[in-house]
């Protein structure tokens, strides 16, 4: 019963994963860069990237990526396991009391690459996808970006959004002084703190503390004139 609760455990694993990197997709991250990140959430490794500057910028990334480094440190598939072995019992008559060690060997890591090949199929990936892309707008939990839909990320271009933090030098100058255009960097909608939204923002709009603006442009071109002024 223990390989039983191994397969769980990969298959819950990988399906955590998934839900974090849709979830990210979904604020407007590139598909490899939200699997990359999710995965180093998730399993903790660590990775120091740019990428990782463009989530703990932004408030809802930033709450994706803590639920999936909650998710991966307390233990809950290793939890889950235990609680399956706990359930079925050993030595009862299971399928595998009378297969040798190695043999038990070969059909755990048989079983954990056949669930690894089988999230790895387009077909697969893209059902679950479109499923936990529907509960996670229904619930609310995170609302898909409309413009993705229509601007697809090709060649580093992506549609994110950046919040306007207290003490940034843009605070109080209007965007046509800032000239984000002329830097390959296109403002396509305003959120102020009080709930207003500015849809089309002119020339004349100020930006203001805890704005969160939406944007388009090569990820590049974004961090160095938002994230880096």
């Amino acid at each position: 019963m223990p390989i039983i609760a191994l397969f769980v455990i990969a298959a819950v694993s990988l399906i955590i994963v998934r839900i974090g990197a849709t979830a990210l997709m979904m604020t407007g991250l590139s598909r490899d860069v939200s699997d990359f990140q999710a995965i180093s959430c998730f399993f903790g490794v660590g990775f120091t990237t740019v990428e990782a500057e463009m989530i703990v910028s932004h408030p809802v990334r930033r709450k994706i990526a803590t639920h999936l480094i909650i998710a991966g440190n307390i233990g809950i598939t290793g939890a889950l396991g235990a609680l399956i072995i706990t359930l079925v019992g050993q030595g009862q008559g299971g399928p595998f009391d009378d297969v040798t060690l190695w043999m038990r060997v070969v059909i755990a890591a048989s079983g954990v690459a056949a669930l690894f090949l089988l999230f790895r199929f387009r077909a697969v990936r893209r059902l679950l996808e479109a499923a936990i892309r529907f509960s996670l707008e229904h619930s609310g939990a995170v609302r898909a970006m409309d413009y993705e839909t229509i601007l697809r990320s090709r060649d580093g271009y992506v549609v994110s959004q950046f919040e306007v933090d207290p003490g940034h030098p843009y605070i109080g100058r209007s965007l046509v002084q800032l000239g984000l255009g002329s830097r390959g960097v296109l403002i396509l909608g305003v959120l102020r703190e009080n709930g207003e939204y500015l849809g089309t923002p002119g020339k004349d709009s100020v930006i203001m503390a805890g704005d969160v603006l939406t944007v388009y442009g090569q990820e590049e071109q974004i961090r160095e004139a938002l994230q880096r002024a």
